[in-house]
């Protein structure tokens, strides 16, 4: 049986383990970063994973990642991040991880072969039409991401897929195929290494472009974050002074305004009577910020 490029071994790893420890993480880094380049190729396809989700997210839909082992962790890490930093609620963001919890203690074992488990765990979410699952294999052909994905096909989600090599099983029916073909790994067969480097890195750009859509981007700065502690209150304070030009003192007081908001915060530095103001504003333009800011501009011009 010819074995897919990630069970195989780098040609270059030949007497790895004979060489000086500098010269192993040379090696180990330029095959990182070749993995990372697999992933330029697919970002037409990543865009349209990130309308999908957006699509998902704006109808009121859940977004759901299921995975196993290694690309559950890449997925677990995306799918955690997204509520703190863009403010989505956290019931739209469903993490389905072949074994749950108990499988980050012992990732190996049976866990990624339970197709029964994955089923199981797509009906408890309750997800159903209007929802999106992101299905995440570096093979492409885990038991219990296909069967996810099989699940989710009959209660009619849309489905976005990630593998490392092409022409698998977790393509079969996808919206959208990201085929991330890295090289053979150093350590044949060790998907934590370069194949997890590019999902990641997909992962990350996929997310972030779906934050960008939804109007929680602005000029870099994450407007929609939630600020639960101190070190995001004072990044939500610095991000109305920026946006806004008012000094942090001033943000500070416009966010206890607004109810920590930070789009509601810049509106009120930028003119808005006041907070149920700026609410219907943001209302209007779908909770994005520089169309708000344009309507609240002719508003305070036509005065």
């Amino acid at each position: 049986m010819a074995l897919i490029r990630t069970e195989q071994r780098n040609d270059g790893a030949t007497g790895l383990d004979e060489k000086s420890p500098d010269a192993v993480l040379r090696l180990l880094l330029e095959a990182q970063i070749d993995a990372a380049k697999a992933v330029s190729s697919e970002l037409e396809s990543i865009a349209d994973a990130a309308r999908i989700a957006a699509e998902t997210i704006a109808g009121g839909g859940k977004l759901a990642y299921a995975a196993a082992g290694s690309s559950g962790l890449m997925a677990l890490a995306d799918a955690l991040e997204i509520p703190g930093t863009y403010g989505i609620a956290p019931d739209k963001i469903v993490i389905l991880l072949a074994g749950g919890i108990a499988s980050l203690n012992r990732l190996a074992g049976t866990y990624e072969d339970d197709i029964s488990q994955a089923a199981k765990d797509i009906a408890d979410a309750g997800l159903a039409k209007g929802d999106c699952l992101i299905a995440v294999s570096a093979s492409g052909t885990t038991p219990y991401a296909l069967a996810a994905i099989e699940e989710a096909k009959k209660r009619g989600l849309r489905i976005i897929s990630i593998a490392n090599n092409r022409n698998v099983p977790i393509f079969n029916g996808a919206d959208v195929t990201i085929a991330l073909e890295t090289p053979a790994e150093m350590v044949a067969g060790s998907t934590r290494m370069g194949a997890g480097t590019a999902q990641k890195i997909a992962l990350n750009l996929l997310s972030t472009l779906m934050a960008v859509r939804l109007g929680h981007v602005h000029d870099g700065y994450m407007v929609n974050l939630v600020a639960d502690n101190v070190k995001l209150r004072e990044r939500a304070a610095r991000i109305v002074s920026a946006v806004s030009s008012c000094d942090l003192n001033e943000a500070m007081k416009l966010l206890d305004a607004s109810g920590g908001s930070v789009k509601s915060a810049i509106l009120l530095a930028a003119g808005a009577q006041d907070t149920e103001k700026a609410a219907r504003i943001l209302e209007s333009n779908q909770q994005r910020l520089r169309p708000s800011l344009s309507e609240l501009k002719g508003i305070l011009g036509s005065r």
